[in-house]
């Protein structure tokens, strides 16, 4: 079963701290466990969500965290769940080496910023502060160092703002009226 999820666009400067560091091909699947995968419900995978790896993890996160993933983060087939129940809490943002493409194109998709940005996973650790600037993919560290990434496309950026490609489909469908049949 499917729902959809009302997500509003993103500051233009995220401000939060890193809620967790994950390794190089990380499977997002195991954010909630394999057997949760298809579960929508947001009270049943905040009980779930993380809890191989830190179970105070949904008490501590706060909105405008964010998460941070080593090389093809992502890994594994492309399921919702996960990022759902890491947006319920508040993750505002996905910062990594590189994405696995099928995860890239449908978090994406949902208007959730995907950064690919050198060297963060090694910068950073669990509890740091930092501001992204997702549209220019600037990365400012409680230290005042600042990690420089790819930025966003041009269409990127609109789904993101738009709060996802849906949305942004049909604003885009309801200024264009003569595209209607």
């Amino acid at each position: 079963m499917s729902a959809a999820r009302d997500y509003p666009p993103p500051p233009d400067l995220i401000r939060g701290h890193v809620a967790w560091v994950f390794g190089d091909d990380f499977d997002i699947d195991l954010v909630i466990g394999v057997e949760n995968i298809k579960s929508y419900d947001a009270d049943f995978l905040r009980g779930k969500v993380m809890q191989a790896y830190d179970p105070a993890f949904a008490d501590r996160v706060r909105p405008g965290d964010v998460i941070v993933g080593g090389r093809n983060f992502g890994y594994g087939h492309p399921h919702y769940p996960p990022m759902v129940a890491l947006r319920d809490l508040g993750i505002a943002a996905v910062l990594a080496e590189s994405f696995s493409p099928g995860f890239w194109r449908g978090e994406t998709h949902n208007g959730m910023p995907l950064l690919t940005v050198p060297g963060i996973s090694a910068a950073v650790t669990t509890g740091d502060a930092v501001q992204v600037d997702w549209r220019a993919a600037v990365v400012g560290l409680g230290d005042g160092t600042e990690l420089r990434g790819d930025p966003p496309s041009t269409r990127v950026r609109r789904v993101i703002e738009a709060g996802g490609s849906l949305k942004l489909l049909l604003a885009e469908h309801a200024r264009n009226p003569s595209h209607q049949h």
